[in-house]
């Protein structure tokens, strides 16, 4: 069954056409920079990378384009489906969903709750019921796989009342890939069905990690925003609540210029002052860049500790798993730096199969029989997103 899957940002529309059954994507692109003079729609097919100017178009624009150039190809008319990536569900949606009014509604009830990003999720999802009358539209959250977390893992020491009355909880992010992962691992460690507990490290621009016991998530790094757990790319991860007051007191800074600069300026960008990318900070680390070693190290350190931290989560410690464009391309000095932390928890890396990511080897990059085994995991939540689209779809 054909889906297409949709991902909507502040600025870009992500797009996919996917069999859910055999995973090949018939067609993948982006529509980015919107609302500026160089927005583009960039496509890629059988291989073959294409371009169109958009002339400064928005979201509109830019899927109209889409459906323009899925028309072209001829492969509008068999499309069954379409997929949203949503990013905040809160307590309201604790799975996928075929998306009504009501479920409209409570994805605009966690505006508050994903300021960035739950308004331009619903905005493609009008344009998409717009542009394609008549193919259902299904919502799969960022957050829904975390739902399955127990209360001591997902409360605030906070008054109750805040947790009661405004939803301030810790949620979890990056729910789609943590799931597909985890259920790879696990099939390449033949525990499918069995006892198991791994945790799983979501390494992009974002980054979360997650506890995930015989199957399902219960514990993870994001909380109430993106903006907990993990250095990232621009974000800071953990800081002391009372950074804040601090910033207040002594820089004038209010709430709202404290938060940009935590989601914006800080993790690897403000460390290194390089980049937010970590292929620029490993070479300027490669360089001799203190600046840049030090937000690696930082980096790696605060992920290792993450990942120990999660383990208390676990009845068991069968494998750390890495996963993203970070945990799957950088052998050197990410996975390496981070598993040498973690060598008091039994973790050790085998050098040659880390420097290939595990090719022939199921993705272990751990030496054969280890047990905490590491895994490399290539995600693709696109492909949950079409799987989720197509079972309720299959099911109207």
């Amino acid at each position: 069954m054909d889906i297409l899957v949709l991902n909507c940002g502040s600025s870009s529309v992500k797009f996919a056409v996917i069999d859910s059954q055999t995973g090949a994507n018939r067609v993948v692109g982006l529509g980015e920079r919107l609302g500026q003079a160089e927005s583009r729609l960039e496509w890629k097919i059988d291989g073959k990378k294409e371009q169109k100017p958009l002339g400064g178009g928005d979201h509109a624009v830019a899927l109209r384009a889409v459906v323009d150039l899925l028309r072209s190809l001829g492969l509008a008319a068999g499309i069954r489906g379409i997929g949203h990536r949503v990013v905040h569900g809160g307590s309201r949606f604790s799975a996928s969903v075929i998306v009504n009014a009501a479920v409209k509604d409570g994805i605009k009830a966690c505006f508050k709750l994903g300021p960035l990003h739950n308004p331009p999720n619903l905005l493609g999802i009008d344009l998409a019921e717009e542009l394609f009358p008549g193919l259902p539209n299904v919502a799969v959250f960022d957050t829904s796989f975390h739902a399955t977390m127990p209360e001591k893992a997902y409360l605030y020491a906070v008054p109750w009342e805040l947790y009661q009355e405004q939803g301030v909880r810790r949620y979890g992010f990056h729910g789609t890939s943590h799931r597909f992962v985890a259920g790879k691992a696990l099939e390449a460690l033949g525990l499918v069905g069995k006892p198991s507990g791994i945790v799983t490290a979501h390494l992009g621009n974002g980054c979360s990690a997650a506890a995930v016991k015989d199957g399902t998530s219960v514990d993870t790094t994001m909380g109430l925003t993106p903006l907990e757990g993990l250095v990232m790319g621009t974000r800071s991860g953990d800081v002391d609540p009372a950074l804040h007051g601090f910033l207040q007191d002594n820089l004038g800074w209010d709430a709202k210029k404290t938060i940009d600069v935590l989601n914006k300026k800080s993790g690897l960008l403000g460390l290194s002052g390089v980049s937010n990318d970590m292929r620029s900070v490993v070479e300027a680390h490669r360089g001799g860049n203190r600046r840049a070693t030090t937000a690696l190290e930082v980096f790696t350190y605060r992920l290792a500790k993450a990942i120990a931290g999660l383990v208390a989560g676990l009845d068991r410690f069968d494998a750390v798993v890495f996963t993203g464009g970070i945990g799957e391309n950088n052998p050197e000095p990410i996975r390496a730096w981070t598993c040498k932390h973690l060598q008091a928890l039994g973790v050790e890396l085998d050098p040659a199969r880390n420097a290939n990511h595990g090719a022939g080897c199921k993705g272990v990059i751990s030496p054969e029989g280890r047990r905490p085994a590491v895994v490399v995991v290539p995600t693709n939540e696109e492909l949950v997103i079409a799987q989720d689209t197509a079972a309720l779809v299959g099911k109207c």
